[in-house]
């Protein structure tokens, strides 16, 4: 791609889609930096102050990293490049989480970025009480195609495997809300809200539909295909008018990750539980502005 076709209004725009990403805490734990020589973008972490490193918070930073890459590659397309991503593409620096080269043209009808740039501004995440509104099969198959198409797979656990995943997650944000230590140190959810409702209702025709995202390895680089994954699939489900919301609260607790442990999920590992369904009408989260986001050093 020409730098020079890439002016102020499209460069806003461009990151104005990335930082409206899901992210740790409402963490928002990037910054982009664009090389003018090669029009490449950087996509770096910017770690939560006061929280210590650990497994479970280097988790979400990634997953909540590889979101903003994913949108930033659906705002590319949309504005008619080809995005070529490169994950951890220099081992010496281990802050730069990936790199997105815009080239062009787009190859029309390009299927994993299709409709989805609309989607980016409406999607939120409910905190409510989600009850029975599922997808149909059509769109199951092709929210399980959109996990695939990012190296992760999207599985549905049978219903009682459903519901203990579900306790788990309620018993984490249960710990979350008391203040409870973790020995991984402090975590959180992924989400923009404070409690995600995740208790299953009572009513079996009130239940949504669960979903397990899962990678085939835990390293950095799965992390960030996870939030990529989670993303494709959640603008996805948008643009069906499903609503999704995104439990991450046990990944944050050693004994309750593994817990949710599941031979449902194949040989993957579970990187959280996407919930579909309906839920109260709510406002999307406040976006983090453009020139908070970008690094120009």
């Amino acid at each position: 791609m020409d730098p020079t076709t890439l002016n102020g209004a499209t460069l806003e725009k461009l990151i104005s889609a990335a930082v409206a990403a899901p992210s740790f805490r409402g963490s928002r734990p990037w910054r982009y930096r664009l090389d003018p020589d090669t029009a490449t973008f950087q996509v770096r972490a910017v770690p939560e102050p006061g929280v210590p490193e650990s497994e479970a918070a280097a988790r979400a930073l990634h997953v909540s990293v590889g979101a903003a890459v994913f949108n930033l590659r659906v705002a590319l397309a949309h504005f008619g490049w080809e995005p070529v991503v490169a994950l951890l593409p220099v081992p010496a620096d281990p802050d730069l989480l990936a790199s997105v080269r815009p080239i062009g043209p787009r190859h029309v009808g390009n299927r994993p970025y299709r409709d989805l740039y609309d989607a980016i501004w409406r999607r939120h995440s409910s905190r409510a009480t989600f009850f029975a509104h599922c997808p149909t099969g059509a769109v199951v198959l092709e929210l399980i195609d959109a996990a695939h198409a990012e190296g992760a797979s999207l599985t549905l656990p049978r219903t009682e495997e459903a519901l203990r995943l579900l306790r788990l997650t309620a018993e984490a944000e249960q710990r979350d809300d008391a203040g409870t230590d973790r020995a991984s140190g402090p975590g959180g959810r992924l989400h923009e809200g404070t409690r995600s409702g995740a208790a299953p209702p009572d009513e079996p025709e009130r239940r949504p539909l669960v979903a397990a995202l899962c990678t085939p390895h835990d390293s950095c680089a799965d992390w960030l295909r996870a939030g990529q994954a989670m993303e494709h699939v959640v603008l996805l489900a948008t643009a069906h008018t499903v609503q999704a919301s995104l439990l991450h609260a046990a990944m944050q607790w050693p004994d309750l990750r593994a817990a949710m442990r599941t031979t449902d999920c194949g040989p993957g590992l579970l990187q959280m539980l996407i919930r579909f369904g309906s839920g109260a009408a709510a406002d999307c989260a406040a976006r983090t502005p453009v020139h908070e986001a970008v690094d120009r050093g």
